[in-house]
């Protein structure tokens, strides 16, 4: 694999709690996937400087049955057009539609939704940042050798709590997270 030097370190982002409000009801419709503040600012400004920008998000409401694929690229297609009016623009999402009990390869915090993002995009995932608000998210990261940030939106402030030792960059939000990474 190589890497393109015509882009800077990139930068992969979960979606729930870190892009968007998260809901322990789940985010179902277009109507209930509502940004959180700042993060579409972040991901303009992340490619404004030049940083490719990628999701990788476990949606395992889809094999619960709460939602469908179609209603998930709905609600993918609503980010992405308020990233674009904002500047921004995400290379790819990758999402894994199954539950914990399929014991998929895709869910993290196993590897796949990073190394099928980086196989398709041509990541150096050793050359990445990893954002995320939950252990498996950061997990996933180091399982694949890229640099994992902790924001405390979402489920960051829980993870935080239940894992004292956690030894990671750790932001308020994304904007945050992003305005460390252009510094």
């Amino acid at each position: 694999m190589t890497f393109d030097a015509h882009f800077k370190t990139d930068i992969i982002l979960d979606r729930d709690g870190v892009i968007n409000l998260d809901s322990d009801e789940y985010v179902k419709t277009i109507d209930e996937w509502i940004p959180i503040e700042s993060s579409i600012e972040a991901i303009a400004l992340l490619h404004k400087s030049g940083y490719r920008v990628f999701v990788a998000t476990n949606q395992s409401g889809i094999s619960r049955g709460y939602y469908s694929v179609e209603t998930l690229k709905a609600m993918h297609q609503k980010m992405l057009g308020l990233v674009d009016l904002a500047g921004g623009f995400i290379t790819d999402i990758a999402f894994c539609p199954h539950s914990p009990d399929d014991n998929c390869d895709c869910r993290k915090p196993k590897a796949g939704l990073l190394t099928s993002l980086a196989d398709t995009n041509d990541i150096a995932l050793n050359q990445s940042i990893v954002i995320g608000d939950s252990l498996r998210d950061l997990d996933s990261a180091i399982l694949v050798g890229a640099k994992p940030m902790l924001v405390l939106t979402g489920n960051g402030k829980k993870t935080q709590h239940d894992n004292p030792n956690l030894n990671l960059p750790t932001f308020e939000n994304l904007y945050d997270a992003v305005k460390s990474i252009l510094t």
